[in-house]
């Protein structure tokens, strides 16, 4: 099998290759060529030198979806993305990386179908940012996505596409609505909900973290780990299960921030909540609370998709995976 991981030098796609070397065989099949593409050229593992080559290059640019599709994977992680406080902020580039690139490339892959037989598999990463309020207490699957921002708005449009190309054949797409990613790793980016990561992963090391919200704040999250998962999932399952409506919400934990600093003191102590500093933000908590916070997720649960039930178990997954299983 061909795999092309676009956006593979962002955090989950570095973890998903990862996943990949430590396991060939973890896409459903043996990967004999992997292609790993984003703006700058990630990094190929060791145990996949043999049949891995990284690209830099922009999605977005004329001509530049077309290269790589000309390369005719059999299976593509579309993960390639800007977060939502960058699109919030810059009109202009949200919308040029998130829709215009994730256009062009269903577009090349069709033109490239039309030239010779061809339908690849796209996973593509979406976000519960296409849903918007007013909210029921629980979101369902039957919920329509009214979005409140210009990332959820783009994402959502990408989401229609995928499913009408699907539907005409064009390739078997599978969109992936990721809750927020908690604890990510490395440092501070520029999504609005980053500070849900920033006040365990910093106090985890020992450094001050930022609360610009209230802790009655409500959200929806899921470990790196299991976003790999859902990605790894999509990949070997049968998608005729699925139907024609081919974006799946991801379950996942509803927790107030209050829950996860009570988890951070559970697990690492006083010591490490005394790190987190009070700063409300604005615009901050106006981004946050148009955000869904509790989803019934029973769609992908039935097709056998897992993520954690505890802020506990968020914790101490970014211990064993980030600090060698120990603060």
């Amino acid at each position: 099998m061909h795999v092309m991981v676009i956006g593979a030098a962002g955090m989950i796609g570095r973890k998903l290759v990862e996943a990949i070397a430590a396991d060939p065989a973890a896409v459903g099949a043996e990967v004999d060529r992997l292609t790993l593409v984003d703006v700058i050229a990630p990094a190929v593992p060791p145990a996949l030198a043999s049949v891995g080559k990284a690209l830099a290059v922009d999605l977005s640019q004329p001509g530049e979806a077309g290269r790589l599709v000309e390369m005719r994977p059999d299976l593509v992680f579309h993960l390639a993305a800007i977060v939502s406080g960058e699109a919030e902020a810059d009109f202009d580039k949200g919308y040029r990386v998130n829709l215009d690139g994730t256009r062009a490339l269903f577009e090349a892959i069709r033109h490239e179908g039309q030239r010779e037989p061809y339908a690849p598999k796209v996973i593509f990463a979406s976000s519960i940012a296409v849903f918007g309020e007013p909210f029921p207490e629980k979101i369902g699957d039957e919920f329509f996505t009214t979005p409140l921002t210009s990332y959820g708005t783009q994402k959502a449009i990408c989401e229609l596409l995928l499913a009408d190309y699907t539907r005409r054949g064009i390739f078997d797409g599978v969109g992936i609505r990721l809750p927020t990613i908690c604890i990510r790793p490395g440092t501070p980016n520029k999504a609005a909900s980053g500070f849900f990561s920033n006040i365990l992963r910093e106090p985890l090391s020992g450094k001050e973290a930022v609360l610009p919200v209230d802790e009655s704040v409500r959200h929806w999250f899921a470990s790196p780990r299991s976003a790999v998962g859902f990605f790894l999932h999509a990949a070997r399952m049968g998608t005729s299960a699925i139907g024609p409506r081919r974006n799946l919400t991801m379950p996942g934990l509803s927790a107030l921030v209050g829950e996860e600093i009570e988890a951070l003191r559970r697990v690492a102590g006083e010591q490490a909540v005394k790190l987190i500093r009070r700063e409300p933000d604005p615009v901050i908590r106006r981004i946050v609370s148009g955000w869904a916070t509790d989803f019934d997720a029973r769609r992908a649960s039935a097709l056998g998709f897992k993520a954690e039930t505890t802020f506990d178990e968020i914790i101490r997954i970014h211990i064993e995976d980030e600090l060698g299983g120990k603060i």
